[in-house]
């Protein structure tokens, strides 16, 4: 390892403080513009799907940057660099059909958690009000989504806190739950939480055994494309609702999925690369 290109840092609560001050940093460079704009040109671009894309992928990228330039350079000479080298064909076959299985199961459990209610009500009521004025774009929607999100986050959830953790000597699976539980808290919502720490399991599985983080990033985005795809056609983000059938069928047919296959994955076949 001593004379790979993938710098062996490590993860600490230090590292979390600089990536919140790198996303602060790009959070403000573009409200700063924001501002700057509406003096200029009398216009709030605030209103506009492709000011709030650019605004998440400054704080994505100003985050990276920090933590690569702070932490990785200072401590390991080397810059930040990942694997996203894909792998063979039967792998793809195989990690697929897991993280869809664990989609349903994550929206079955999701589904138990109330929506009404002096404080779920208000609460989901709020949520859902400020995701329908994110943005109106199906196109913005789809590159935020199903390509900006998955890369930015991967980066940081698995290529950045699990891997760093467990370059420290946290044990593999204890890495993987920490990073999920941390992705889960940063959506701010119960309902999105559950679905993050558990697909955030999966993701981190895959990336742990690939050790390529084209991998987790790609089946990020088929889990964002499926949303989508329910929002804009359904308007409702539900296989059950999709399918007509019982939330009951969904979650069978999530653990007979996540099941088998997580067993030739991760069992059976004992898929693990390594970083060169």
């Amino acid at each position: 390892m001593e004379n790979s290109r993938y710098p062996k840092f490590t993860f600490t609560w230090i590292g979390g403080l600089v990536l919140l001050a790198g996303l602060f940093a790009g959070t403000m460079i573009t409200s700063f513009f924001n501002v700057f704009w509406m003096f200029t040109f009398k216009e709030n671009l605030q209103y506009r799907d492709w000011f709030f894309m650019l605004s998440n992928a400054a704080g994505f990228l100003t985050a990276i940057a920090f933590f690569d330039f702070f932490v990785v350079r200072r401590t390991t000479g080397k810059k930040l660099n990942f694997n996203f080298s894909p792998t063979n064909f039967y792998t793809y076959l195989l990690i697929f059909p897991m993280m869809t299985g664990m989609m349903f199961i994550a929206e079955f459990i999701a589904a138990q958690i109330p929506t009404t209610g002096p404080f779920f009500g208000k609460y989901y009521e709020f949520f859902t009000q400020l995701m329908e004025q994110l943005t109106d774009d199906p196109i913005v929607m789809v590159i935020t989504a199903v390509i900006c999100a998955p890369i930015f986050e991967e980066i940081i959830f698995r290529g950045i806190i699990q891997k760093g953790l467990i370059n420290k000597g946290v044990e593999p699976w204890k890495a993987i739950v920490i990073a999920s539980v941390i992705f889960g808290l940063v959506h701010a919502n119960p309902w999105q939480f559950v679905g993050a720490v558990l697909l955030g399991c999966v993701l981190g599985l895959v990336y742990h055994k690939t050790q390529s983080l084209l991998l987790p990033m790609l089946l990020h985005g088929f889990n964002n494309l499926c949303s989508t795809l329910l929002i804009t056609y359904t308007k409702n983000e539900s296989f059950a609702d999709a399918f007509k059938v019982s939330e009951w069928v969904i979650l069978a047919v999530g653990i007979v999925l996540f099941s088998l296959f997580y067993y030739l994955f991760a069992v059976k076949n004992k898929v693990h690369y390594k970083e060169i």
